[in-house]
């Protein structure tokens, strides 16, 4: 069969399942199996491409709903409700979607009827998402956030498995307990330390240094460690918040322009965190700007790596030191401790916790 046939058929069957009524699901609710709620924001796993061999410069064309109705034997693990949060590529996640996708999530949970949520999501931002729901949703049910690196158009697309397996996770008892998790390619990540190593390998999800919590193998869950949270967690409480302050990232490399940071200070931001070399170091016209910057504007700095491993470790003075913490993971760290009006030295204690400060 021609390809452009398939297409035309996949097309029919998205356009009639979109029409189907969430009542369908509702009269097969099998009392034996979890509830678990599914939240889509769009990306790559409710995409579409023009052939089956397209696999970069797809559209979003997929809601929550044809996603779901895409892999029937979600039926078999868990009874499932859905929420259409947005349908965005995941470069255009925004505070404003993060903290309604939070207060949805905490308020469902904290009903006590659903029993595990899934996030379906871009993976180019997916690792700030998971991070922010780790720190924002206080729960012991799982909540996992899932993605796909090739449009449900593509030929071996890799949305439908991640999506059944991220279900399988969500609702099981034994992923009670670990915060947010990242489920992708057969693999169960940590949502606090998970980050996208590859722009376009499926097997992209990794956290090098701390390692994976468990693997999905012929419908078994299987974890390697008893249920924890990482060292460095923090609850914020976000439920009455309806926005979060300013908080950039600036990349440092040689000759870096400290007008840069100046222009960032003066557009009203809060908090800069520095993409820092090796260890987090930056020049020194950089420092003295940050410096200059706190005192005139009050704006905290932190200092990451743009490595994908290693530790940045205490700073003094006016610095804060990120720990493990990747650049756009201390970011979100910082917005929440500036949301909740910490001052540098409560913003050192938190970030202490991840072994900087």
């Amino acid at each position: 069969m021609k390809v452009s046939t398939l297409l035309t058929i996949f097309t029919a069957l998205v356009s009639y399942s979109s029409a189907l009524p969430i009542e369908k699901r509702e009269t097969e609710y099998n009392s034996s199996l979890p509830l678990v709620k599914i939240y889509g924001t769009g990306g790559t796993i409710a995409s579409r491409g023009s052939s089956a061999s397209q696999t970069s410069g797809y559209s979003l064309g997929l809601t929550v709903e044809d996603l779901i109705e895409s892999v029937p034997t979600l039926q078999d693990v868990a009874n499932l409700e859905y929420l259409q949060v947005s349908n965005v590529g995941s470069g255009s996640i925004n505070d404003t979607i993060l903290l309604d996708l939070a207060h949805n999530i905490q308020a469902d949970l904290d009903e006590g009827k659903v029993g595990g949520a899934v996030v379906t999501h871009g993976t180019d931002s997916l690792e700030e998402t998971s991070f922010f729901l780790e720190l924002t949703v206080k729960t012991e049910s799982p909540v996992v956030i899932v993605g796909a690196m090739r449009p449900a158009t593509a030929t071996s697309a890799d949305g439908p498995m991640n999506l059944y397996q991220a279900v399988s996770v969500a609702g099981s008892e034994l992923s009670k307990g670990r915060g947010s998790l990242v489920v992708f390619n057969d693999r169960i990540g940590s949502g606090f330390y998970s980050t996208k190593s590859s722009a376009n390998s499926l097997d992209t999800f990794k956290s090098l240094e701390q390692g994976y919590l468990g693997f999905f193998f012929n419908n078994d869950i299987e974890y390697y460690y008893p249920p924890a949270r990482p060292n460095g967690y923090h609850y914020f409480n976000v439920t009455e918040s309806t926005e979060l302050p300013m908080v950039d990232i600036i990349y440092a490399h040689q000759s870096m322009d400290p007008a840069l940071i100046y222009a960032a200070a003066e557009s009203g931001v809060k908090g800069i965190v520095t993409a820092g070399m090796g260890a987090g170091s930056i020049t020194a016209p950089a420092r003295d700007a940050l410096n200059d910057v706190y005192e005139k504007y009050g704006v905290i700095t932190v200092q990451s790596r743009r490595m994908q491993e290693g530790k940045v470790p205490e700073r003094t003075n006016n610095f804060i030191g990120s720990g493990y913490l990747n650049p756009q993971k201390a970011r979100i760290m910082l917005q929440l401790c500036l949301n909740e009006g910490l001052n540098l030295n409560q913003t050192k204690d938190v970030f202490s916790a991840v072994y900087g400060g």
